[in-house]
């Protein structure tokens, strides 16, 4: 597919996104990459695709927010997941697809609790839906990249990390070869699932 920008490389989904796109050349970028940025920092995302050049694509699997019950949420939270889920992904798009090649892809991740809200997830779910609409946004505004995205759900090995049962969800590398599959063909517009069942 050629030259793969990859926003939050060492993470679990996006290391996984990585090994998937194999012969690919990737940039790897995070905040403790080669490349790094942080994407609720505008110019920091700014710089970055300063120093990149020219890309086939994007892959953001970077962006933050915050699980907590409804009655201790602060301001200082909502601007948290605000910044980073949210507009750090607008930002990828908004600053990135001048440097994606025209017919090029950037493809956003969101997360299951978009579909599916529960109790503590009230600032995810609001930042999932939220980019979700994003992308179906965009995708009129005749760009020369298609903007797509994929919504995950219980990744596997979080489970484990969380000592829950890993059989209830998906592992990484699925979650990642629909990413990859998403940045080779899918839409514009369109949120491809990566959940089990």
């Amino acid at each position: 597919m050629g030259k793969i920008l990859v926003i939050g490389a060492k993470g679990l989904i996006g290391s996984a996104v990585v090994e998937a796109l194999g012969a690919d050349t990737c940039i790897r970028a995070s905040r403790s990459s080669d490349e790094t940025v942080d994407i609720s920092d505008p110019k920091s995302l700014q710089a970055l695709f300063g120093r990149v050049g020219e890309l086939d694509g994007i892959v953001c699997t970077g962006g933050a927010a915050r699980f907590k019950p409804w009655d201790q949420q602060s301001d200082d939270d909502w601007a948290f997941c605000l910044a980073n889920k949210l507009m750090g992904q607008v930002n990828v798009v908004r600053y990135g697809a001048k440097s994606v090649r025209p017919g090029g892809a950037i493809t956003l991740t969101t997360g299951v609790l978009a579909q599916h809200p529960m109790p503590g997830g009230a600032m995810i779910t609001t930042v999932n839906d939220a980019v979700e609409a994003f992308v179906r946004a965009v995708a009129v505004e005749q760009l020369q990249v298609r903007v797509n995205a994929v919504s995950p759900g219980w990744v596997s090995e979080t489970l484990q990390a969380m000592g829950r049962d890993p059989s209830a969800g998906i592992p990484a590398a699925e979650v990642a070869a629909v990413m990859v599959r998403q940045l080779r063909e899918g839409p514009a517009g369109t949120i491809a699932l990566a959940a089990k069942g």
